[in-house]
């Protein structure tokens, strides 16, 4: 039985520029669910302590979870702050649609991952080199 080939590490960290693009997302997030409050203030039931605080807690577990993307966890988390943002449909519709919009994305995010992890295993990064053995 021959034993799998295995490569090299790729010469740049392909990781570093998917976290980058994983928290930026995020931050983007931020900003439309930011823009969110006035529809809901002014288009939806109004804004009122539920709604609010509902909506502020999502927002800031945005902001910290953009400084969470390191971890093996972050996508997982991601995804699951998407599920958070579509409940909030409960208070304006159009959040909801905010949630789904970015659920989309996230899975394309996740998408990426997996193809980068895919051609890492195949050596198909640049500098990856087969290794002797």
């Amino acid at each position: 039985m021959s034993e799998p080939v295995r490569f090299s590490p790729p010469t740049t960290d392909p990781w570093k520029g998917l976290r980058g693009v994983m928290a930026g997302t995020l931050v983007l997030e931020v900003i439309v669910l930011g823009l969110a409050f006035p529809i809901v203030a002014n288009i939806g039931s109004g804004l009122t302590w539920l709604s609010g605080g509902y909506l502020g807690l999502v927002v800031l577990a945005h902001i910290v979870a953009a400084g969470l993307q390191g971890r093996p966890y972050a996508m997982r988390l991601d995804i699951g702050l998407q599920i958070l943002v579509i409940i909030g449909g409960i208070f304006h519709w159009s959040i909801a649609v905010i949630g789904v919009i970015f659920l989309c994305v996230w899975i394309y995010i996740a998408y990426i991952k997996h193809d980068v992890e895919v051609r890492i295993e195949k050596g198909m990064l640049p500098g990856q080199e087969p290794l002797g053995g």
